[in-house]
C-alpha cells in the first residue's frame, strides 16, 4: 500500500479527487467525519489527514510515503524529501507587500512581518537588503497598518485583502501551488509504484 498524507481543507479536498481520478481512490473525504485515516486495499493506497504544515515532516519522517504539499511550505521549511511533481492546484504567490505609496528608504533597516521568516530572510539577502524580519502567526496585514513592520510578506491569491485594507503588491517573490513529494527512503523501495502514481497525475495535469 502507498500511504498518503493529504493536507486538511480544500487543497486536501482537490488533491483526493485528482487522485480519485487518477484510479486511486480512497472514499469520500466528507464522509469521514473525525476519522483521520482511509484505506482501499483494492486501489493500493492508505490516506491520512493531517495539517498542511505537517504533510512534510510525516513525508520526511517515513510515517507517509508520499503526500501533498504547498510549495511555501517547502520552501519555508526545506525538508529532506524528493519533490516529484507540480500538481498545479491551490495556485497563488508568495508577495511583499505595503501601504500604497510606500517608499523603500534603501538606507534604513526595512521592517518585515511575516509567518514565512525563512523565504523572507532568504528573498531580502539575494537583493543585499538589510531587513528586521518580525514573526507573526495571522492578521499580517494588520502589521504595516499599526506601523509595526514597513512590509509584509505573505501568500496573496485574488489580492482582495489587500486592497480592502489599502494594501498593494510591491514585488512578488515567487508562484506558489501544490506539489507532489516523497520519502527519500521509500522512494528507493516503492519507485515502481510512487512513479506510477505521478505519471498519472502528470497526465492528468498537462491535460
Amino acid at each position: 500500500m502507498l500511504n498518503i498524507a493529504l493536507p486538511k481543507g480544500r487543497l486536501g479536498d482537490q488533491a483526493h479527487e485528482l487522485l480519485s481520478c487518477a484510479g486511486y481512490t480512497g472514499g469520500n473525504l466528507a464522509d469521514m467525519g473525525r476519522r483521520l485515516v482511509i484505506e482501499n486495499e483494492a486501489a493500493g493506497v492508505r490516506y491520512f489527514l493531517v495539517e498542511p504544515s505537517d504533510v512534510a515532516i510525516y513525508v520526511e519522517h517515513g510515517a507517509a510515503d508520499i503526500g501533498i504539499v504547498g510549495k511555501d511550505i517547502l520552501e519555508e521549511d526545506r525538508p529532506d524529501v524528493y519533490e516529484l511533481l507540480d500538481l498545479k492546484l491551490g495556485k497563488c504567490r508568495m508577495c511583499a507587500a505595503a501601504k500604497k505609496g510606500f517608499y523603500d528608504e534603501a538606507r534604513a533597516v526595512l521592517r518585515v512581518a511575516t509567518k514565512f521568516t525563512g523565504i523572507a530572510e532568504r528573498y531580502y539577502a539575494s537583493l543585499g537588503r538589510e531587513v528586521d524580519i518580525i514573526k507573526l502567526n495571522g492578521s499580517i496585514e494588520l502589521a504595516p497598518l499599526l506601523g509595526l513592520s514597513d512590509v509584509i510578506v505573505d501568500i496573496v491569491e485574488s489580492g482582495k485583502t489587500l486592497r480592502d485594507n489599502d494594501l498593494e503588491v510591491i514585488a512578488e517573490i515567487m508562484p506558489i501551488s501544490a506539489r507532489l513529494i516523497a520519502n527519500k527512503v521509500v522512494y528507493q523501495f516503492k519507485s515502481a509504484e510512487i512513479s506510477a502514481l505521478r505519471d498519472s497525475l502528470e497526465e492528468m495535469t498537462n491535460d
